[in-house]
């Protein structure tokens, strides 16, 4: 081992963890949670600062980068992407997208002077706020004479994004404010274009000339849509559109309500809901929950969808997540085969075309764990009858996947390649292992032969010894796994076994997750030494180093890591990679960090269709949390979890006007059951 590193070991060992932690908690945050639940930059000295972000609708994704330089002007750029528009031949990317800048806007007056909103004719932008609409409120005149707010949202349900402009007269005399007329229509080639021609159109709402009296406002608007007729175009409802949305975020963020003492958690949770339920495309395959990120839309993959997200939706309590969820394992079903080739890695363009590019990359495993916790944690027995023949088709395909020391093989990962993952990875493993725990709960509840249940209980078994003896070892000087066999450097996805119930090696990997091998500014670094980063593997371990019982040395970095993707320089979600992807809002991560709050801090793991076992973690300092409203195992129901006396806690479970009570030492795992 070289010096270094050992004294890294030996100062993580004397209580690094905290020293590294509170270097972390000193991070400025540019954002403030404002009361109304939603976050504000208000704009200072720090400049030139820019950002993007990304929001969605069934029929659109609308991608906003914005910037302010130091002389306080202000650059926009837009990316709209119509998801079920698109051109051929099928692939991943063939949907349509279009970019607008600042200089195609219609022009604005403001007594008769044209408003330049990129500064320099008397306009100043002072502040920027997002919650699910991004707001950019900036004065016009000295000493500002006028109140000038710009809106950026998507539709709920149409092929359409709003940009909405609002005047208000600060001043005490009457002026004239104007948006000149604009319409500009492009049309896809249409040899190239699926079924027929397609227009994207950029126009106006309410362009003319007003006079605003005192303390009135007047607004305007411009849309960019796709249509496949634009000679029936109908009138845009620019207030309708913005109260749909503003009903669609209500109706995301209501269930399942977090509530902690800590206020930049509870709302880093109601931001990670709403990106992660957003991105749900009304395709003709059904509905699709696609990761965005201008890339990936209506369609689905074996670890953002199966994987990530859809455990997720059977909490969430929202409609078309769990419509998504369940469409996606139906789509996934159509590939199973007697054969035993193996599912498609993704299904894209609507349903119409697949991608296999990485091979196997253990997605039989991803699809198994997903679909068998949505299962059980969804409570309908009916939806779970559809989904037991994927889950057991892709049980037995890993099972054939062994290799002569007990342990599934795969061509790659969900990196496809990015880094080394050997013949056989932990990932693939430690995902069936807990495949086969959930197929073992499934079981009995829906009808099979106890000696079936039993073999699926003795391969987990087995597999968990094999995992311990194929993976297990000394890596840069920590005793925690291997990711492959011959790997001698430290990787991320170490952290999963921990979220499995393997705790065999919890305080070696712990350690390594922690050290500066791996900890970096944006959390863990794929693999030691190098820049890349991806946020999935992040949001696993902090959850899994709250399964473990390290809830102190989690925490700390749940908040570091909250504040960072909430308030920093690059907000409001969680991301997908750095520096592949400019650190896309990629929405299956937001459900992975939700995740770390259901199945982390209360311990909930499905065991049944109206059960659970429960093993809540207690931060110091805190005497309750609790969620609320949350709908799963078949049931709407509040979970509270609190201290009791020394080394005791109460789980208090409110369903249906009922109350139960569960009394159990602080580390220790409780089974609730619904009524």
């Amino acid at each position: 081992m070289k010096r270094s590193t050992l004294f890294i070991a030996v100062l993580l060992l004397a209580g690094g963890f905290a020293a590294l932690a509170q270097r972390h908690d000193s991070q400025p945050s540019r954002w403030k949670i404002q009361p109304d639940g939603s976050i504000r930059w208000m704009i200072d000295n720090e400049l030139p600062h820019d950002d993007h972000i990304e929001m969605a609708g069934e029929k659109v994704a609308f991608w906003v980068a914005y910037g302010v330089d130091k002389e306080r002007k202000t650059k926009l750029s837009r990316v709209v992407v119509f998801p079920t528009f698109r051109m051929l031949p099928d692939a991943t990317r063939s949907h349509i997208s279009y970019r607008f800048e600042d200089n195609e806007l219609p022009r604005f007056y403001v007594k008769g002077k044209q408003l330049d909103f990129t500064g320099g004719t008397g306009y100043e932008v002072r502040s920027v706020s997002q919650k699910g609409i991004m707001r950019i409120v900036g004065t016009y005149g000295s000493p500002g004479i006028l109140d000038v707010e710009r809106s950026f949202f998507p539709s709920v349900d149409q092929p359409l994004a709003i940009e909405k402009f609002v005047f208000t007269n600060r001043s005490a005399q009457e002026f004239p404010v104007s948006m000149e007329y604009l319409k500009k229509e492009v049309r896809t080639d249409a040899a190239t274009s699926k079924v027929r021609q397609h227009s994207i159109i950029m126009g106006t709402v309410g362009d003319g000339s007003y006079r605003i009296k005192p303390g009135q406002s007047v607004s305007f608007a411009v849309y960019y849509l796709a249509t496949d007729y634009p000679e029936n175009l109908e009138g845009i409802q620019v207030e309708i559109e913005e109260q749909k949305r503003i009903n669609r975020i209500k109706e995301i963020q209501d269930p399942m309500k977090l509530e902690t003492p800590d206020n930049l958690l509870n709302t880093a949770f109601d931001f990670a809901k709403l990106r992660a339920t957003e991105s749900i495309y009304k395709t003709k395959g059904g509905y699709m929950h696609g990761p965005g990120g201008l890339q990936y839309y209506a369609a689905i993959w074996a670890n953002d969808q199966a994987e990530y997200v859809n455990p997720y939706f059977a909490f969430s309590g929202d409609r078309l997540g769990k419509l998504s969820a369940m469409n996606s394992y139906r789509w996934f079903a159509r590939y199973m085969n007697p054969d035993y080739k193996p599912i498609p890695s993704s299904i894209v363009a609507e349903g119409d075309a697949v991608w296999k590019g990485a091979g196997d990359r253990g997605d039989q495993a991803m699809i198994a764990y997903g679909a068998s916790r949505y299962a059980l944690a969804n409570g309908n027995i009916d939806s779970a009858r559809v989904l037991w023949p994927l889950i057991e088709w892709c049980l037995e395909y890993s099972r054939r996947k062994m290799n002569s020391e007990g342990v599934v093989t795969s061509d790659k990962d969900e990196l496809e390649g990015r880094f080394p993952a050997g013949k056989a990875n932990l990932a693939t493993n430690t995902l069936y292992y807990d495949a086969l725990r959930s197929a073992v709960y499934l079981g009995p509840l829906l009808g099979l032969p106890a000696s079936k249940t039993g073999a699926y209980r003795k391969q987990a078994d087995e597999l968990r010894e094999h995992i311990e003896k194929y993976f297990g070892g000394t890596v840069e000087g920590f005793e925690t796994y291997k990711y492959y066999e011959g790997n001698d450097v430290l990787r991320a996805w170490i952290c999963l076994p921990l979220t499995v119930g393997l705790y065999n090696r919890k305080a070696g990997t712990i350690k390594a997750l922690f050290s500066p091998r791996l900890w970096t500014a944006d959390g863990l670094a794929t693999q030691a030494g190098q820049e890349t980063f991806w946020d999935r593997s992040t949001l696993y371990a902090l959850r899994g180093v709250l399964e473990a019982g390290e809830t102190e040395k989690a925490m700390d970095f749940i908040r570091y890591y909250s504040s960072r993707r909430l308030l920093g320089a690059h907000v409001p979600y969680p991301v997908e990679a750095y520096p592949e992807g400019n650190q896309r809002h990629l929405s299956a991560e937001s459900g992975l960090y939700c995740r770390i709050f259901t199945e982390g801090l209360f311990g909930i793991r499905p065991t049944g269709f109206n059960s659970f076992s429960c093993t809540p973690r207690m931060p110091k300092g805190w005497d309750t949390y609790a969620l609320r409203n949350v709908h799963s195992f078949g049931h709407i129901f509040d979970l509270e979890i609190s201290r009791a006396g020394r080394d005791k806690l109460k789980i208090c479970l409110r369903c249906r006007g009922k109350q139960k009570v569960y009394m159990i030492r602080e580390g220790k795992t409780g089974l609730v059951t619904l009524y």
